[in-house]
């Protein structure tokens, strides 16, 4: 039998690697040297101000979620609480040590690029905990962090 706990401790979760996701990209634009990579880090930034946005609105709809059958309780706790410390994001010192690589475009892209990464998981895993009529949201925030991804890779590419 599926057992249920609070989707909005998911969305939750969504909402605060956003504003995380926001103030560390703002942070970024703010030391960058190059005034495109400053425009870009700052467009990152206000993507994820609507990002958390749009989830501080869903937690609002959304009630409990259903584990899916294969799992337990416990089981799928662990696993989002693992999802969310390997996150970047939420790794202590992680923020720090980015930004004291801003002045090193490779190094900064990397870790964003790793911060983008790990937001796509972390969303994946919300698509079966939510309700359908959420999904389009999601999905909308997973292709958006797939552009942020595929932009990230260009500036070091150039």
């Amino acid at each position: 039998m599926a057992e249920f706990f609070s989707a909005a401790d998911v969305v939750g979760a969504a909402v605060e690697m956003e504003r995380r996701g926001q103030a560390l990209y703002a942070r970024l634009a703010s030391e960058a040297s190059d005034p495109t990579v400053k425009r870009f880090f700052e467009s990152l930034a206000a993507e994820e101000r609507r990002h958390e946005e749009l989830f501080t609105a869903m937690a609002g709809r959304v009630g409990k979620a259903e584990l899916p059958a294969w799992s337990s309780m416990e089981e799928y706790s662990d696993y989002l609480d693992a999802l969310l410390d390997s996150h970047a994001l939420f790794s202590p010192g992680f923020a720090d040590a980015l930004a004291a690589r801003s002045g090193e475009l490779e190094g900064a892209v990397r870790g964003a690029m790793q911060l983008e990464k790990d937001s796509m998981i972390f969303f994946q895993e919300m698509l079966h905990l939510i309700a359908g009529s959420e999904h389009s949201f999601i999905l909308e925030c997973i292709e958006e962090e797939r552009r942020h991804l595929r932009q990230l890779s260009a500036l070091i590419r150039k």
